[in-house]
């Protein structure tokens, strides 16, 4: 069967665990720091190495951090929770068994709604749990494939995780990219957790199976690791999706495994057999008695809650009749959201503000590195300098460069006007003078503007701002251009 007739009779079913480190001052059971750019070991103690007689103490903030994001994903939240340990075997886990909630979760049964393709999509959130994060292994030549020996680095030993389990509802891979963006704008909007993947403090294990279209049972569940970027995870699911239907058509059967994606290659590779929850021999933990959650708490703690970035974005699309796109991209932070409304209150026109945060505004962050909380324009700059275009001042081109400048520098656009001499040259008798030149200038191109050939006054226009140096008011200039051609 043809790669696009498999991809016409089977459809995908995702699931996906994202770990999310908590950003506490200390680790989840014992009071060692979490920063993670300390010297390798230096972070550890007896609790998060596991050492005999050392017992465990949880974190209240980690806890306070799990029952907020379990709201914000509409969970129900657990009236009592516990501790259990998972039981396996690996170099970064010193103790031997990790502390994790596999019988009584904080939260369960909630959902993230994802807007994919234009159509809105709601996606179950299974369960909300804290867990504690492994330690890390550094690998001779920086790749374990080839080292010729590893070290173990238990800084990120004990640093309190979040994983978060969706429900396998994902139909598709870009419906899975665009369900981690939300959740990860979400736990940003929150503040409990900084989502850097560079740094491993959010990490996604997905599970995928494929079905024939139509089909309500599920085949066999594949993992996939090694995923660190969101692309990463939309590209090795297009790959996942056509090699299981590939499997399938040609009367073989999926293996159930864990593979992992290579970036270079752009293709997954098979690791190991997928375990099941019985081999990892869950039991209570008997270091740590079970919680009581208190609803007055839980109510405490939902009154901190922010708007969320579905809400914010819903909000934008209502009250400023911005389209889907715009109001996606600009409530990707909420320090951008902030920004972008803030501007809106000075200025007024939401859809033009759009356009120079998306624009201008975006393009000079991505080029600096710069992120939105370190931008030297204010909102209400951004809003004087979109006035001074309205009224006239400066035209849209020369407003580019105020706008570089004002990134630059953070001074006002006023200054940088008065002090580079851009204001707009509005004078009607000083702009017929120069027209009256680029006209006796270019006469084989003012004859075809008089025989009907209306797409050359661009030229004309153009030669005027290149004499002006931007600084003439291109309405006049068309309109001037136009009366005298037609004399």
């Amino acid at each position: 069967m043809s790669q696009l007739g498999v991809r016409g009779v089977f459809e995908p079913v995702i699931g996906i665990e994202v770990h999310a480190q908590l950003k506490t001052e200390s680790k989840l059971f014992c009071p060692c720091s979490t920063r993670f750019d300390a010297s390798p070991n230096s972070n550890t103690c007896p609790i998060c190495l596991g050492l005999p007689g050392a017992l465990p103490v949880l974190n209240k903030k980690a806890l306070e951090y799990g029952i907020k994001t379990g709201l914000a994903f509409n969970c129900q939240i657990a009236e009592s929770s516990g501790f259990d340990r998972k039981n396996y075997f690996y170099p970064d886990l010193s103790k031997n068994y990790q502390i994790t909630q596999d019988a009584f979760p904080i939260g369960t049964n909630g959902h993230i709604d994802v807007m994919s393709d234009g159509t809105m999509r709601r996606v179950r959130i299974k369960r909300v749990h804290l867990e504690e994060d492994a330690g890390k292994s550094v690998h001779e030549g920086g790749a374990i494939t080839g080292a010729a020996f590893s070290l173990e680095d238990y800084n990120r030993a004990g640093v309190p995780l979040l994983e978060i389990v969706s429900e396998p509802d994902i139909r598709s891979p870009k419906e899975a990219y665009e369900y981690l963006l939300m959740l990860r704008r979400t736990l940003l909007y929150l503040g409990v957790s900084d989502c850097k993947m560079e740094e491993g403090s959010l990490r996604c294990d997905v599970n995928i199976s494929i079905r024939p279209k139509g089909s309500d049972k599920f085949g066999t569940q594949v993992e996939l690791k090694n995923l660190n970027s969101f692309r990463a995870v939309e590209r090795s699911l297009e790959y996942e999706v056509q090699r299981q239907s590939q499997v399938v058509a040609d009367g073989g059967e999926v293996v159930r495994e864990t593979r992992h994606w290579d970036e270079t290659s752009q293709v997954t590779v098979s690791m190991r057999r997928k375990e099941r929850a019985e081999d990892y021999r869950y039991f209570p933990e008997p270091d740590l008695p079970r919680l009581s959650i208190k609803r007055a708490w839980v109510d405490e703690i939902e009154a901190t809650l922010p708007e969320l970035p579905w809400a914010r974005r819903m909000r934008f699309i209502r009250d400023y009749e911005l389209p889907e796109y715009d109001a996606s991209l600009l409530t990707d932070t909420q320090e951008l959201a902030d920004y972008f409304e803030a501007a809106v209150r000075e200025y007024g026109q939401a859809k033009t503000v759009s356009n120079w945060v998306m624009g201008e505004l975006s393009r000079l962050m991505n080029a600096t590195g710069i992120g939105i909380e370190r931008v030297k324009v204010s909102p209400g700059d951004l809003a004087a300098m979109l006035t001074m275009i309205d009224k006239g001042t400066i035209s849209g081109k020369i407003a580019k460069t105020v706008f570089e400048e004002m990134f630059a520098e953070g001074k006002s656009p006023e200054t940088i006007v008065k002090e580079k001499g851009l204001v707009q040259i509005a004078d009607e008798d000083e702009l017929r003078r120069i027209v009256d030149r680029v006209i006796e200038e270019n006469q084989e191109v003012a004859d075809q503007v008089r025989a009907g050939k209306d797409r050359a006054v661009g030229f004309l226009v153009g030669q005027v701002m290149k004499l002006t140096k931007g600084r003439a008011n291109p309405t006049m200039v068309n309109e001037l251009l136009r009366q005298r051609l037609s004399d």
